[in-house]
């Protein structure tokens, strides 16, 4: 049996408030296997998005632990986390988070910089390409609709073809049509690439084209 892609163990998350302790997360357990797409749902506020910057290492938990591709992420300083996120791991935001003064080329082609990646233009160009952005390839995002820079984001997340793929509410701000589209490109790229994918939405719908939906309400982690 293959070691599955992510991991956690016993992971609980709180902080500490003026009106005494907050807890976000309790006891939780996950494990994803290479390829699974999952879905995790919730009430706004549950701690979703809590959760998926603890499964990339952007934030330390109060207990438990987690592993990324066999590492544990948990024990790394917050460089080694760094540099496995930029390894193994794409991120698609609700907002987008593009760097405005580089063009769709310029944005794809920085996660393949960073890590070293020979031929990044040829490889930002190709999947640029592949979402339909061919003919917008020197655009700033402010030149671009919202879609289109969500198409942007995607291809940036699949350039490295990272083993991880977490996504927060990649369809936040679209409308419905826009959202349809790029969640369906996401979804082809995905399947393309063999990523495992996680996903985070309160969308039913959307959760729905997952092989696996979780669901986080008062910080445990239940099927939906």
């Amino acid at each position: 049996m293959t070691e599955p892609v992510l991991a956690v163990e016993g992971l609980s998350h709180w902080v500490d408030a003026p009106g005494g302790r907050l807890t976000l997360l309790r006891e939780v357990e996950l494990s994803i296997r290479a390829g699974e797409t999952m879905a995790l749902l919730g009430p706004s506020g549950a701690g979703k998005s809590t959760l998926l910057a603890l499964l990339a290492g952007l934030d330390r938990p109060r207990a438990g632990r987690v592993w990324v591709v066999g590492r544990e992420l948990t024990a790394l300083d917050e460089d080694e986390r760094a540099r496995l996120r930029g390894e193994t791991m794409g991120f698609v935001f609700q907002s987008f988070q593009l760097i405005p003064t580089l063009t769709a080329l310029e944005n794809v082609m920085l996660p393949l910089e960073v890590i070293g990646r020979t031929g990044a233009g040829d490889t930002a160009r190709a999947v640029l390409e592949r979402v339909g952005l061919g003919a917008r390839l020197n655009h700033y995002p402010a030149q671009l609709s919202g879609g289109e820079q969500q198409r942007v984001a995607i291809a940036r997340a699949f350039a490295p073809r990272p083993r991880l793929l977490l996504a927060d509410e990649p369809t936040g701000n679209l409308d419905r049509v826009n959202g349809e589209r790029v969640m369906d490109q996401l979804f082809a790229l995905n399947a393309e690439a063999g990523t495992t994918l996680v996903l985070v939405t309160h969308d039913p719908v959307l959760a729905a084209r997952c092989q696996r939906r979780l669901r986080l309400e008062d910080g445990r982690l239940e099927a939906a």
